[in-house]
């Protein structure tokens, strides 16, 4: 048998090359640049976020490995064969490589269709081009840092992952905001959250449950913090006493993800897109909504909402939150009955006002939850108060009829945490494919 090649000589990474001076390495990588002189030409090879110049002196007229780098396109896809040099005048960590041999994969059309300063639009249109960059591969290596530390955190408190069906016989937020399928002979939903198969879990006796995956909402909103499909990320927690219990445990969780994300992206951020993250400081503040209305109408806005607070408003409260306690985060408390689900549980002593919160980082909502209602009987009235018809509903309400501990839970947009995150202007910068009304491709 022939005996393995060792990569890791043979293949290094372009940040290891320093430990390879002198020696012959093979680079597979796409084409960066590419600048043909008269005597000389120089290739900018990048792999995985990293760059290394290679050069190459022409020998004469029939130079064939000249005339193969010659014909390079950017964007084509190439395995280099060369011996790494020092070059203290190179700005590529002080490096480059003489190529002896090129092997072309994969020759890009040219010109590209989009470039770096490209209507946003056109950004998603050609998404296989404008992730290229490495300011955007940057977004999903913080991402995927981001998501495993969640899952570190869920794993050490003990929670349980579950996938919960995306096809539902019923809608679980506002029939208004579901998409319909059809499903065989009848109409299906697609799920507009995990909610009621988390509360389930509640029932069975498995007391903290965390879910990440897609949710549609049929929101025809073309704000920049919309989108019709997105990635949701689910907790519910048993035994939990109200909404606040459940606020302590999402401040415990973020400061515990973002300090993770600053300790292995802080300078890289810093370098391609100029954000710093800050760790917040516990506890977060909070407000009840008839505060934070107080508060915006006295900083001279009229909210457009009685039970809820407008885009607006939610930057106003922010900018008072910063300025009088200097947090990015703020809890907003105790919505109305009538902007709320109908599972949210009840203050006892005010029942118009349910048990629940949105989270606002930097004026903008990334974060619902609530106490949720675990009695069956007062369960189904609040159904029948709010109108609903409880037979689509009754699958979900006998959950609780054989007994279920007190619970609450939140969800949490991946999308939007990313975007206030990385300060970015739209959700479709931090999603790796947009969906909107107007989007189903690519």
């Amino acid at each position: 048998m022939e005996p393995i090649r060792d990569r890791q000589t043979t293949h290094p990474a372009i940040e290891d090359l320093r430990r390879h001076i002198g020696a012959v390495v093979t680079l597979d990588g796409s084409v960066e640049t590419l600048r043909d002189q008269k005597r000389m030409q120089f290739l900018i090879l990048n792999r995985h976020g990293g760059a290394v110049q290679v050069v190459h002196e022409k020998a004469g007229a029939d130079d064939r490995l000249a005339q193969r780098l010659g014909a390079l396109t950017p964007g084509s896809a190439v395995t280099v064969t060369g011996t790494v040099r020092e070059a203290a005048s190179v700005k590529l960590n002080g490096l480059e490589i003489e190529a002896a041999d090129i092997v072309v994969h994969s020759l890009a059309a040219t010109p590209l269709p989009v470039a770096a300063d490209s209507s946003l639009e056109k950004q998603i249109d050609w998404r296989v081009l404008s992730l290229r960059r490495p300011e955007q591969r940057l977004v999903f290596e913080v991402q995927t840092t981001l998501e495993q530390a969640m899952r570190a955190y869920w794993a050490r408190k003990g929670f349980i992952e579950i996938h919960s069906p995306k096809l539902m016989g019923t809608f679980s937020e506002s029939g208004a905001e579901a998409f319909k399928v059809q499903y065989f002979d009848r109409t299906a939903y697609l799920a507009q959250s995990p909610q009621f198969y988390k509360q389930m879990a509640m029932a069975a006796g498995f007391e903290r449950v965390f879910e990440v995956g897609p949710a549609f909402r049929a929101e025809p909103s073309f704000t920049a913090r919309h989108e019709t499909e997105f990635t949701s990320i689910d907790m519910e927690v048993a035994w939990t006493d109200s909404h606040q219990d459940l606020m302590a445990l999402e401040e415990d969780w973020l400061v515990e993800v973002l300090t993770q994300v600053a300790d292995v992206h802080g300078q890289a951020l810093e370098e391609l897109l100029g954000v710093r993250i800050d760790v917040p400081v516990r506890p977060f503040p909070r407000v009840s909504l008839q505060e934070a209305q107080a508060i915006v109408r006295a900083s001279g806005h009229t909210p457009t909402k009685t039970d809820d607070l407008d885009p607006e408003g939610e930057r106003r409260l922010w900018a008072h939150v910063a300025r009088e306690y200097g947090h990015d985060f703020v809890f907003v408390t105790d919505y109305p009955v009538t902007a709320r689900p109908f599972y949210h549980r009840r203050h006892r002593d005010r029942p118009d006002l349910t048990q629940s919160f949105d989270l606002l980082w930097r004026g903008i909502e990334v974060t619902t939850g609530a106490q949720r209602e675990h009695r069956y009987d007062p369960l189904k009235a609040q159904a029948v108060e709010r109108g609903y018809d409880l037979e689509p509903l009754s699958s979900y309400i006998d959950f609780f009829r054989y007994g279920c501990p007190p619970h609450g839970g939140m969800g949490v947009g991946l999308a939007r945490l990313l975007m206030v995150m990385l300060q970015r202007s739209s959700i479709r910068e931090v999603t790796f494919l947009s969906r909107s009304p107007t989007r189903l491709t690519p």
